[in-house]
Order: structure tokens, then sequence, then C-alpha cells
């Protein structure tokens, strides 16, 4: 608990606006229009955004990205009760997969058993989830398959048929979401020209665990098809995944979610690391970081 002289840390309207994906402007116009501005006052003549300014934020954007209009919106921001606001019971934990799961599934591929790499996979996301079965698991064995195994026999075809396993037992964990907690779908893709999709999938399996449904191309469509997809689908949020910095374009972005409808825009992988990105776009980490904050933007929790 914090103590009664205990001062509550506070924000500019360029971070506020940077953490919600929107241009400084668009605060100004909220604070302007619906009151929903700064609360706290400094020293100079600037206001600053305290947390319960910003909870509202987050309830207003929650409400854009369902649907809302943008009055529709503040009012709900301004009704609300954030301090009532109580989070979803806490998912059961699960055992982290031990190193002896990903030896198996080494051994099983570089034998070139299909039927074993498959059961060990489906075993592994079933046990512990699919970001702890990607994260332990899968991604540390791929990456290995890619550098190579030293003293191994077996070539390229065991790195083949680990991908191939491996795609199918994400699409298998990823289930048609009759009722979604999302009203509007997150899409996923690779820019244009990136080859590797797997996180992509491992990201829409570790979405649906969560109630979260999403539009996948695993294929990355050209540019223009996917500022297409963009507009006819209106999702809440956008993550383009980029894993070579060869193919990463940060002018991508304003391409593909030009118009009026509203998403959160995320970049993801590591080919963005070095690439200057607009203001809007969040760069997103790790699987489970990704999948958590996708989550907490879309719907609170």
């Amino acid at each position: 608990m914090d103590s009664p002289g205990q001062v509550e840390p506070t924000m500019p309207v360029a971070a506020v606006a940077r953490r919600l994906g929107v241009a400084p402007a668009t605060l100004r116009t909220w604070d302007r229009r619906y009151g929903l501005g700064p609360s706290r006052h400094t020293g100079g003549k600037h206001r600053r955004y305290g947390p319960a300014d910003i909870r509202r934020l987050e309830l207003m954007q929650r409400a854009l990205l369902r649907g809302a209009s943008t009055a529709e919106a503040a009012r709900f921001a301004i009704e609300a009760a954030v301090d009532d606001v109580r989070p979803e019971a806490a998912r059961p934990t699960r055992a982290e997969p031990d190193r002896s799961v990903a030896r198996r599934l080494r051994t099983a591929a570089l034998a070139m058993d299909g039927a074993a790499t498959q059961r060990l996979l489906a075993a592994a996301i079933a046990d512990a989830g699919v970001a702890s079965a990607w994260e332990n698991v899968i991604e540390p064995v791929l990456t290995a398959f890619g550098a190579g195994w030293p003293g191994a026999h077996a070539g390229t075809e065991a790195e083949y048929l680990l991908a191939e396993s491996v795609l199918g037992a994400l699409v298998r964990a990823t289930p048609v979401l009759d009722v979604p907690r999302n009203s509007r779908p997150v899409l996923l893709s690779g820019v244009p020209d990136e080859r590797a999709n797997l996180p992509l999938y491992a990201l829409a399996a570790t979405l649906a665990e969560r109630g979260i449904a999403a539009q996948l191309f695993g294929t990355p469509p050209p540019a223009e098809v996917l500022a297409v997809a963009v507009r006819r689908t209106s999702p809440a949020a956008v993550v383009l995944r980029a894993q070579r910095s060869t193919v990463a374009d940060g002018r991508l972005f304003p391409r593909v979610t030009r118009g009026r409808q509203r998403s959160r825009v995320f970049a993801w992988g590591p080919g963005w690391a070095h690439t200057p990105l607009p203001d809007q776009v969040e760069m997103l980490s790790d699987l489970r970081t990704a999948a958590e904050r996708i989550e907490f933007v879309l719907l609170g929790h």
C-alpha cells in the first residue's frame, strides 16, 4: 500500500500517446471535447497524466476497439468506476516442461519419426500450454536445427519434418472460437517476403487459449492486399512480424492501416529491432508478453 505522502508517478502527453498508440493531437482533442485530460499539475505550465487518467483513457480505447463511437467511448470511460473493475481469476498454473522433452523431440525429429514428433508436440502443448511449450521446447529445438547439430547425421530433411510437425501441432491447438472475447479480430501477418511464419501460428494459438480470435495470414500477402484485408475486416489490432531486418520496412504500417478504422498496431520480431517505426506502432517482445499485451489492450486483463 502506498504511504500517505507518496506521490504517484505521472506521464506527459507524448508518453501517454505512445502507450495508447495514438497521436498526441488525439489526446488533446479528447481532453478538449470530453474532459478526458491530465489532472495533475506540475511546477511548469504542462499538465501530466496520473494513473487514474491513464486508466480512463485505456477504458475509452477498449470501447473504441469494440466499435463504439468516440462520444460513446468517452461517456463509458467517464462513467465507469475504474476502482471497481475486478480482474478475472488467475489462470491455473501449468508445470513448465523439463529439458528432457526438448531432447526427446530432437531425437524423434533426427530419426525422421514423424509420429513420435507429433505426439511429443501435442503432449507438450496440452501439458504446458502453447507459450510455455514454444519457449521451452519448440523454439530451442528449431533454433538448434537451424544452427546445425554437431555430429548429427541428419540434414535439412529433419528440419523440414520438424517445421511441418510444429505447424500442424499449432494449427490443431488453435480452435475456432464460437464466442470470442473480442468482437473484432486481431490480424496477424508477416511482412511481405517474410518466410518464417511459425511464431505467428504460435501467437494465434496462444491468443485462442485466452479466448481471443485472430485472423492469420500464414503466407504474407503483398502490402496492397494486406491493406485491403485490414480495411475489410476492421481488426481491433494489427500485428506485423519481421524475422529478418532485410524485409522490415516501417513504411508498411501507414500503408496497411490507412483509413478511418481504429486499430492498435504492433511490430513483432527481431527484424524490427533497428528499424524506425511510426510513433503509433508499439513493439512487442517475446510470445508470452505479446499475447499478454494484446489481451490487456483489447480487454484490460
